[in-house]
């Protein structure tokens, strides 16, 4: 059985002991260790990493009371120097007890009990079995948690019995039924928890509750603690320092800005497409003018997929024609056909599209093709104009 160190203190970070197995498995080396005060993964919570010796430890497992400790390679010696990532797990220590303070306020302002616990390489989430939180009441909760960070209340930690934990006022009855490990803040709330802590609210940091959304019924909120709180605030920072030096303004000022942008943009876009459909009535009517039996077809240099549908809309709605088109900008081949063609357009594309490397389809009235690059999308435009116009002959 594995001495687990963190349960003495969370703020052991080097420590010195000795290798009592050595276990060779398909996914790498595992070491046990006498001591250790690097945590498994557990409640949510990941697991350490750090060094043993000089030997990066990748993976850290709890399995039947002993921790293994996932290695590049197996040390020499039995005899170890151990080093815990201390930012990493500061920054878990600040995220756990973040939670639990985050959960008790949700409980507490929100009547809402927290189903589930999170925490990634990105963002911490808890979900709460609420249906909605608007966002006053987010806001409200945001600073009834920070309140209790501010007043710096004692984390402890501690054993207790079954019967013992029966009397506390526990969250949630805990799962196992001896060594009942108790985390206490002063004042707020006693929890069965197996994680590593801060020892005050203060450690904390912050806690910024970044957004919600909702998840099978229940709210999912995202928050970060601490170090990621200030990440996320310098970043956020940055971004508005770079705005507002592009559009030559203060950062109180930027959303009036881009509110004008858009309007603008929307009057850009409507003026758009009312010259895009004035070009396409004139070109439908010149392709219209020029064609040479049933087959349209044209090669554009930049039109894009989108547009080339639209124009062939256009062009077989007017008229019984079989609409042929490529584009250069995307490497795309249309195909449609109106009036009473016999053609079926997908069932064509099918056929032939694997000559030509080309990805595509449609139905009997409209396909599309992709090709890798212009070659191939021009090889297979040139061969179905070909084969198409041998058609019209027949």
């Amino acid at each position: 059985m594995t001495k687990k160190l963190y349960y003495e203190s969370a703020y052991i970070r080097e420590w010195e002991t000795r290798i009592t197995r050595k276990v060779e498995r398909e996914d790498g080396a595992y070491v046990v260790m006498e001591e250790t005060a690097f945590y498994p993964h557990g409640g949510g919570q990941p697991c350490d990493l750090g060094w043993i010796d000089t030997i990066p430890v990748l993976d850290v497992v709890l399995e039947e009371g002993e921790i293994l400790h996932k290695v590049e390679h197996f040390p020499e010696k039995e005899e170890v120097g151990c080093r815990l990532d201390w930012g990493r797990r500061f920054d878990h220590m600040q995220h756990h007890s973040g939670q639990h303070l985050l959960s008790a306020m949700c409980l507490e302002a929100c009547q809402a009990e927290t189903l589930s616990f999170h925490l990634g390489e990105d963002y911490a989430t808890i979900d709460i079995a609420r249906s909605d939180l608007p966002q006053h009441e987010l806001m409200m909760l945001e600073l009834e948690v920070n309140d209790q960070i501010y007043l710096n209340r004692k984390l402890k930690s501690y054993f207790v019995s079954r019967e013992q934990a029966a009397v506390l006022p526990l969250v949630k009855q805990p799962k196992v039924t001896e060594d009942i490990r108790i985390v206490e803040i002063e004042g707020i709330e006693y929890n069965a928890c197996g994680g590593t802590h801060v020892s005050a609210t203060g450690e904390i940091g912050v806690i910024k509750l970044l957004k919600v959304e909702k998840q099978k019924g229940n709210m999912r909120i995202y928050f970060k603690c601490g170090y990621r709180a200030l990440r996320e605030f310098n970043a956020g920072m940055e971004i508005l320092g770079s705005l507002s030096t592009r559009f030559k303004t203060a950062k109180e000022e930027i959303p009036d800005r881009i509110a004008k942008m858009d309007e603008e943009h929307k009057q850009l876009q409507a003026e758009l497409i009312a010259v895009k459909a004035e070009n396409d009535a004139y070109l439908a009517g010149k392709l219209l003018a020029d064609r040479q039996g049933s087959l349209i077809k044209h090669n554009f240099a930049d039109k894009p997929l989108k547009d080339m549908q639209s124009l062939a809309a256009k062009l077989t709605d007017q008229a019984d024609v079989i609409v042929l088109f490529v584009s250069g900008a995307d490497h795309k081949v249309l195909l449609v056909r109106g009036g009473e063609s016999e053609l079926a357009c997908g069932a064509f594309f099918k056929q032939h599209l694997n000559d030509y490397r080309g990805k595509g389809g449609g139905s009997d009235k409209m396909a599309q093709a992709g090709f890798a690059n212009g070659e191939d999308a021009m090889a297979f435009y040139h061969f179905a104009a070909q084969t198409l116009s041998g058609l019209e002959g027949e």
